[in-house]
This record gives C-alpha cells, structure tokens and sequence, in this order.
C-alpha cells in the first residue's frame, strides 16, 4: 500500500455547516490538521494547515479525538453603547475534544466562521509557535494594509498600525513585508471576505506574509523579554512615548491553566453592503463583565491637536495653557458637547511622567472649571507614562475629577501589549473612567467585555492630513476602510474638518490642516463611520464660524437604537442609515473622487410623514469644497430621494417623525 493511500484511509473528516447551510468548514486530521471553508459553490481556503508547537506538545501533527460535540446556539443579548441596542448570534459548533489536553473550537455562522484552539491542561503553557496558514484555491486579489516599516521582523513588530491599502493579488505580496488584520479579499462575483481576530487577550496579534503564491502565513510577535523607553522616530534618541523591546524570548506567547486563544475569524460578505454590517468579531467576544456601567456617557469630544490649538480673535496667546483650554470649555458646553480632550503637551511627555504638569497648566482649576460647565476633561497619555504607574495614574487624576484617558504611542502587538488592554480597562472601571485606545493595533472585542472602552485608533485616520508633504488618498481609503477596519469595531478616525479641499485644493498644512473632500462628506462621516466617542477636529474658531454645520454635527447621536445599511460598494460609495434612541433617523452617504447621482430609497422608515433635513454638496462643490446646501422638506417611506453628490462628497439627512 503507498503512503498516499495510508494517509487517505486513516484522515479523519469532520464537517459543521451554518444555519443557512451557506458556510461549510471542513476539518481534516490525518499527519497534521487542516481546514477549509466554503461559501455555496465558492471556496473561501482550501488545505489550510493549522498547528501549534508548545512545551506540552504539539498540536496537529499529533491530534487525536476523543470526542467530538455538535451544539446549535441562538441567543439575543443586549448591546450597550453600540450601533445597535440588541444582537443576535446564531451558529453552529463543533467542538473536537482532544485526547493530549488540545481542543479546537469551530462555529460556523451566516456571515462567516470561526475557530480557535483550546488549552485544557494543568500547566503554564509555553507556545513557541503557531502556524496558521490561509491557502486559496484561486490568486485572490487583496487590500492589504502593509506594516510601513521595513527591515527585519523585529523592526515591524514596532508599528502604529495605520497605513492604506495596497490593492493586488495574493501572489504579488511584498516579499518580507508584513501584513496587519483586517485583510480583505474579493471571492468573485460580488462575494468578499476578512479575515481578522477576536478576544485576543492573553496572545499576540497575527499579522500575515505571502510566499509568492497563493498561501499566506501567519508570524507573531515573540514575547518581550526586556524593554526601554523609546519612540517610533528613529532621531528621538532619549526619551520618548513609546516602550521599546530589546530582547525577546523563544516564544510567542505563555498561559495560565484557563487562559484563553484567541478567535481566528473569517467574515464573509455576498455583497459588499453585506460585510459593512457584519458583527463577529463583536459576537465572538467574551461578554460584558457584571458590572454597573450606566455612568459611563458616550459622545463627542473638542479636540485641541489636529488644528495646532489655532484659536483666534481672542485676547490671549493660544496654546498649551488654561485660558486655552478655558476657551475649548466655553465652546464645548454653549454646543452640547460633553468632553474637551487635553492631548499632547499637558505634562512633560519626552520624561515620561504623567504627573509633570508643564507650568502652563493648572489641572485642578481647569477641572473645576470644566465641572462648573458640565464638561467633562479627558487626558491624552502615551503608553510608555501610563503602563509605568498605571494604577496611581487612573485613581489620582480620577478623583480629580478626570472622566477619560486617551491612550497613545502604543505601538505594538505582542501578547503583553494585549494583555495591557484588558487591564487598563479593568482599572478603568474600577475608576469609573472611559478609555479611547490610540496608537494601537485594531480592536477585537475588548469593547463588548468593557463598554467603558468606548474606541480604538488602528485607522489611519484624518490627523495624516496636516503631515507637510504627505501623499495620500483619503477620499478613496474612507471608502475602503469601513469594509474592512471597521469589522473589527468602532475608529477613532478624527472627522470634522472645516476647511475641506478638492483634489486640486487641498494642501497639507499643519497649523490649519484641512481634509479631503467636501464639507457635507466631512459630516456625513459622523453616520457613516462607528464611533463611541468621537472627535470634532477643527479648531472653536472655525466651528463658531460655521454654526450652521456645527449645531448640526453636535447633535448627531454616536451610539445608536439600529443599523441599517442601505447601500456599498468598495471604494466608490455607502449610504448607512442609524436610528437614534428617540426614534429619530440620520442617514450618511459619501462617495469617491467620481462623485454620483444618488437614489435614496426611504422605504426603511415606518409609516407617517417625517421632516427630513438635509445637507448637500453645493452645485460649486467641485472646485469649492466648502460649498453646501441646507434644505428642509417632508418625506415618507414611500419616497425616493435625488441627490447629486460632487465629487469626494457626501450629503447627511435627518429624518425625524411629525
């Protein structure tokens, strides 16, 4: 008998399918483990081997099962601070028991698959490696948010994970170039997938790399051994935000007895309206710990950095400094806006103490001011001043009043940075303060555990703009990264520009930045875009300016009652429209350097006549970003909406029932 033959009779082949019957994923064990999944007549991966080597064994090369458990789950459960107040998760599972203390996990949804390993053991478990591989029958094309550094791997394990997307197939991946998740891929035929991760926790992120073919592999950062305070700018040569790793150790990751893996997880969309809306990462996530969280306030913030602290017509020098920040209060409470952010410059950062308050700033007075106001004042702090005295630094400046932390410079993705995550917004809630994640790797779930956690960065954002010299298309990323960041959860993408630029127009400008794209795209990102909390960029000065737009974005809610997507194709458009939690509906719609004429079907609205509210793009919007029109009319769900969109614009509807 030849070994082919051998290793055919002895394989082991197990199936789980979705409810639908749509998703299949099947596993096979014969001389080690591998996994395909298919969606209809469609192979996702084809012979993909998965495989851990740890100081308990191996898992995969030697897999035994000892028994395998089928189990169907539908469950609804409630959605705190989220773009939907209620969820429902329904799947399939397999769940294959292992005889060498090694389980595998696999759920198979409607809208994609998951799997994960499972550690069942008594020990600490020492994970030297893992190989994940993602094989495709078919050279997919991709959208791959490459790692912007290069070298080695140790020098892109240290990254901001914020880049655009390089669009090819999988065979022209960049040789020795790092990939971080979500990566996207078109199936063919309208049909897309991501491929990402969830309840990562005590584990590093994976990032992928080709091999010139059609298989991708994972790489994990090793675990740090040691570390020094540093930065991400090669010419910072003392100080810094960041904290550095020197050396680190044989493995990539070490748990404890009850210590989970993270989800590997595949989301799949038939169209790409489909996977604007697709949740599991969210699903998959450990559920919300029991706690109160009623306290913790959701909305918008007034942002000093982007606009370089430009305030004018005042009598005082702007800046770092109380009659500053004074004046970013005043606007934020005549608004509505429930929080100013103190970013980058309130204490002495290169140091790396966040309890060295530069002179120019008396926190206790601006605290009392802000409360006075009914604002609450939130602190940027990098990583490398908040991980060193973590504890000290959420109670102290907590009970001074202090309601948030913006965490920043983070810069990594090993399992202890991970693990970082969870423990700042345990301390957090202890605290009773919220967390916005900056200068990080992208979220995966953490926001479901910790609703206290209200947003992550992991985008490459609007803040790219004010860069001198800085080449990018920005009109096309935000119409690629909601299909593909985005399933990973809400981004701090920083909108709100109120100077905007046509393709011709616009400049980058530091101290008066302005964004790509019209003014109507800028606010209908407040809807299009999932954001907890979320910034207003530009300076008091030009929102005073355009009180019209402005009252308008202040009143646009940023956690929502439902989500509906109305519309999307990558690249060139979303419509999504949001119902508030008092019934009121806002739709936002942005669209490429193309423009369109735009159809909006209302029929998602209930019976009865609404007045809707609309701001569009000009009729001079495509040589004058600025320009836009504010009309009011009513409309009922029978109704179809006309409305041109210029090109890099957008228009935002507020439908409220009469």
């Amino acid at each position: 008998m030849s070994p082919t033959l051998l290793i055919t009779i002895l394989a082991t082949v197990l199936r789980v399918s979705s409810p639908d019957g749509q998703v299949c994923a099947e596993i096979t064990i014969s001389d080690g483990v591998t996994l395909s999944v298919s969606h209809g007549d469609d192979v996702i991966l084809k012979d993909s081997r998965i495989e851990l080597n740890t100081n308990e064994g191996e898992f995969g090369k030697r897999f035994k099962i000892k028994k395998a458990v089928r189990s169907h789950v539908d469950e609804t459960f409630d959605t705190p601070l989220y773009k939907r107040s209620q969820e429902r998760s329904v799947y399939n599972e397999l769940l294959l028991k292992g005889r060498d203390n090694f389980d595998l996990v696999l759920r198979a949804f409607d809208e994609g698959f998951a799997w994960r390993f499972v550690y069942t053991g008594k020990k600490q478990l020492m994970v030297f490696s893992e190989q994940s591989d993602f094989r495709f029958e078919e050279d997919l094309l991709a959208y791959v948010p490459y790692v912007r550094k290069t070298g080695d791997f140790s020098v892109q394990f240290f990254n901001t994970f914020e880049n655009t997307y390089s669009v090819h197939p999988v065979s022209k991946w960049r040789s020795g170039q790092l990939a971080f998740l979500p990566i996207l891929f078109d199936a063919g035929g309208g049909k897309k997938f991501c491929i990402t991760e969830s309840e990562l926790e005590h584990y590093p992120g994976m990032y992928l790399m080709g091999d010139g073919g059609n298989c991708l592999h994972s790489v994990f950062a090793p675990y740090p051994k040691t570390m020094r305070q540093g930065s991400h700018d090669p010419s910072v040569t003392t100080g810094g935000h960041n904290q550095v790793v020197v050396e680190r150790e044989s493995y990539i990751a070490r748990l404890n007895a009850g210590e989970h893996f993270p989800w590997r997880v595949v989301a799949i969309g038939k169209t790409d309206a489909e996977l604007l809306d697709n949740n599991l990462v969210y699903k998959l996530a450990r559920p919300i710990v029991q706690a109160d969280f009623s306290w913790v306030k959701p909305g918008k913030l007034a942002w000093d950095w982007w606009n370089d602290w430009n305030i004018t017509g005042v009598d005082f020098v702007a800046g770092v400094n109380n009659a500053s920040y004074k004046y970013y209060i005043d606007f934020a409470a005549s608004h509505g806006i429930p929080y100013v952010v103190l970013d980058e410059g309130w204490y002495d950062r290169m140091a790396g103490n966040a309890f060295a308050v530069v002179p120019e700033i008396n926190l206790p007075e601006l605290i009392e001011y802000a409360d006075s106001k009914g604002i609450g004042l939130m602190l940027w702090v990098s990583y490398y001043a908040f991980q060193k005295d973590m504890e000290r630094i959420i109670s102290d400046y907590a009970r001074m009043g202090i309601k948030g932390f913006k965490l920043d410079a983070i810069g990594r993705d090993d399992q202890l940075m991970n693990e970082f995550y969870y423990k700042a917004a345990a301390l957090a809630l202890e605290n009773k303060v919220i967390l916005d994640f900056h200068g990080g790797a992208k979220p995966t779930g953490l926001n479901r555990t910790y609703p206290n956690v209200l947003n992550f960065e992991g985008v490459h954002g609007l803040e790219q703009l004010k860069n001198p010299n800085y080449e990018c298309d920005m009109v096309t990323y935000d119409l690629c990264f909601p299909f593909i960041r985005s399933i990973a959860g809400p981004v701090d993408y920083t909108q709100g520009a109120m100077r905007n630029g046509t393709k011709t127009t616009y400049r980058s400008v530091w101290s008066e930045p302005m964004s790509q794209g019209t003014r109507c795209r800028q606010i209908a990102e407040y809807v299009v875009f999932e954001s907890p909390l979320c910034m207003l960029c530009d300076t008091p000065t030009n929102y005073i300016k355009e009180e019209e737009c402005t009252r308008f974005i202040c009143s646009i809610p940023t956690v929502w009652n439902e989500t509906r997507v109305i519309e999307g194709k990558i690249g060139d458009y979303i419509t999504i429209a949001r119902k508030s939690y008092d019934d009121v509906w806002y739709v936002g719609s942005i669209a490429s350097w193309d423009g369109r004429k735009a159809t909006l079907d209302l029929s998602f609205l209930e019976d009865g006549k609404y007045q809707a509210e609309i701001f569009k793009d000009g009729m001079n919007a495509s040589h004058n970003a600025n320009d836009y029109k504010r009309t009011c009319i009513q409309v009922c769900k029978q109704d179809r909406l006309e409305i041109e969109i210029a090109p890099g614009g957008g228009y935002i509807i507020r439908l409220k029932k009469i």
